[in-house]
């Protein structure tokens, strides 16, 4: 995001000497000593981060011929160079003539137009796909290049052939078939009539526009920020427009300046998800429910309810908004994972407007099991998003781009439900089923939005605990087997984001507070809490707290994208830690009784 912020810069003609510098300097602190970039602290080189990683210092005038240039070109090259690099890199490079336009996938605007029952229609793909997907169409269609200030040859394996032809495969797999699709889309865009070309595409940019929020961001995540400033700009928004600078300013908003000198970018901010999940620690950890930094956070959940229809309504049309964000402005994409988190704060707190809560609650509830998938399991921002074709497209190689149900988010939504009472629900009942039926055979689950297994396991066993699983039900047993036979020597736990492609990093890794407290939590749900296992988590836990109260973990054990983008969460180190010691102290897996939500809440789907 670092690089592909200086890209835009340059592209968009706005670049300034200490913007470059400093983002530039963030870019070479995160360098590895073979000479590529990791895409998390600790992991492995990415060939795509480091091509474009690379080709921003370039930007920012490093000569190709300094040490650390070299290197990294060397090592590019050894991984395939840019031909083997994803497609939204290619897409960057194409935009200065480094790559060919002909030689990347095919995706054009006319997919606007497509009905929502047709196979790749838009909102077949998740949320945070469609947003990217929509003004990269565009962009795709123009084919803009801007004149490149140097050449790349030192990044291709044989600059006279930069992209060598490829075996297709096979037409009878689904690879060979979604490629002989991409040519016939090449060919299509050869005999597209222009008046329906130019209609789609402003069909499309009407579709971006409307979904600006207030803070002038889309899905208050940067990369759909990044691409519809990019597209609006091609269709002839002018730099000053009101919805092209009030993008542009948004994306300032990511910025984080660590140094005077030296410039990060932010994939998005978390301030709900932040608020609750603190909640949940300080009154599990024993602040009075009355409290007021409670009181006020309940007061700021309150407000940030989402009440009008967003794109999750294309699929439940009848259904009645309530869900929360995990942003400061999204109201298009609220998602069912804060809007459980939020509920089991609020339950926490005792506020003076009681009936205000409850309102806002059984509005929550009811909007969440009408989100529930037909399979009884709940994704994170539409319901049944489970097409296999949209993963099939070449054109999206760049990480998950369905949202289906996961353990993580259904166990949180059970717990919900549990926690407010209605846990024999039918609702509830069939996403406890499921959640059974997704154990994995050696008792983990696994963890979509977290790093891994363990926050997968993490999160699963509460819920079942707190639906009324007794603690030798043969799943919880089997969880507390792997969990205790992950355990690493020091008494914390720890998985590297490896695991996402290696079963064999499952539950491995350096020990971290988050993920220890996930265990913990686990462990303590499962009524273990007098056990050697949970005493050592404690004990690694009070050992490695810093003198101001928090923990360090440069360890990344958030998830965006399993496999291709993963999150640092800053508030994780503190808010688990404390939940789980809070946990551990009072004896109270689940924290303080709260208050219920009407049974009918839990039936109004």
């Amino acid at each position: 995001m670092d690089a592909e912020d200086l890209l835009l810069r340059q592209f968009l003609g706005i670049q300034d000497a200490r913007t470059t510098a400093a983002s530039a300097r963030w870019i070479r602190s995160q360098q590895r000593e073979d000479g590529a970039w990791p895409t998390f602290h600790g992991g492995p080189g990415d060939l795509s981060a480091t091509i474009e990683a690379y080709v921003a210092l370039r930007l920012a005038g490093d000569s190709p011929d300094a040490a650390h240039m070299a290197l990294a070109a060397k090592w590019a090259r050894s991984e395939g160079g840019v031909a083997a690099g994803r497609v939204f890199t290619r897409i960057w490079l194409a935009l200065f003539g480094w790559w060919n336009w002909d030689d990347l996938p095919e995706l054009p605007p006319e997919v606007i137009y497509l009905p929502k029952w047709m196979p790749l229609n838009i909102y077949s793909f998740g949320c945070w796909a469609r947003q990217t997907i929509v003004p990269l169409t565009v962009v795709g269609a123009l084919r803009p290049v801007r004149p490149a200030p140097f050449g790349i040859d030192e990044l291709h394996v044989n600059p006279e052939q930069p992209n060598p032809k490829q075996r297709r495969a096979p037409i009878t797999s689904w690879d060979g078939v979604f490629q002989r699709l991409d040519q016939v889309l090449h060919v299509y865009r050869r005999f597209t009539p222009r008046p329906v070309r130019r209609s789609a595409m402003n069909a499309c940019a009407r579709w971006i526009i409307e979904r600006q929020e207030a803070d002038g961001c889309w899905g208050g995540i940067q990369p759909p920020a990044v691409y519809s400033v990019i597209a609006l700009h091609l269709l002839g928004y002018d730099l000053d427009h009101p919805v092209l600078k009030a993008g542009l300013d948004s994306l300032d908003r990511f910025a984080v300046w660590p140094q005077e000198d030296v410039r990060m970018i932010e994939a998005c901010q978390s301030p709900v998800w932040d608020t609750c999940l603190a909640a949940i620690a300080l009154a599990d950890a024993g602040l009075p429910a009355d409290h007021p930094a409670l009181v006020k956070a309940a007061d700021w959940m309150l407000e940030e309810q989402i009440t009008r229809p967003g794109d999750w309504s294309v699929q439940r049309p009848q259904l009645a908004p309530g869900g929360w964000a995990f942003e400061f402005h999204n109201d298009n994409y609220p998602d069912i994972d804060d809007t459980a988190e939020v509920v089991l704060a609020l339950r926490r707190v005792a506020h003076p407007d009681q009936a205000r809560v409850d309102t806002a609650v059984d509005r929550a509830v009811r909007w969440t099991v009408g989100m529930q998938s037909r399979n009884g399991a709940w994704g994170a921002f539409d319901a049944d998003n489970t097409s296999p074709f949209p993963n099939r497209l070449p054109f999206c190689d760049f990480g998950e781009v369905i949202d289906p149900p996961s353990a993580d988010v259904t166990a949180h939504v059970v717990e919900m439900l549990a926690a407010l009472g209605i846990e024999n629900d039918p609702h509830a009942r069939t996403g406890i089923d499921w959640l059974l039926a997704e154990q994995e055979d050696n008792g983990s689950w696994f963890g979509r939005w977290g790093v891994n297994y363990i926050y997968g396991t993490g999160s699963a066993v509460p819920a079942l605990a707190a639906a009324g699983l007794p603690a030798d039900h043969p799943a919880i047993r089997r969880a507390v087997s792997w969990l205790e036979s992950v355990q690493n020597a020091d008494g914390g736990w720890g998985e590297d984001l490896r695991s996402y492609s290696d079963t064999e990093w499952a539950g491995r890794g350096h020990s971290t507070a988050s993920q220890t407290a996930w265990a913990l939590m686990a462990l303590l749900a499962a009524g273990r809490r007098d056990t050697p296992a949970v005493e050592r988590g404690v004990r690694w836990l009070a050992e490695t707290q810093l003198p101001d109260g928090s923990w360090d973990e440069p360890y990344f054990t958030g998830t965006g994208f399993p496999r291709d983008f993963s999150i640092n969460y800053h508030l994780y180190r503190m808010v688990f830690p404390l939940t789980a010691l809070g946990r551990y102290a009072r004896s109270e897996p689940f924290g303080a009784a709260g208050h219920t939500a009407s049974a009918a809440a839990g039936k109004g789907a």
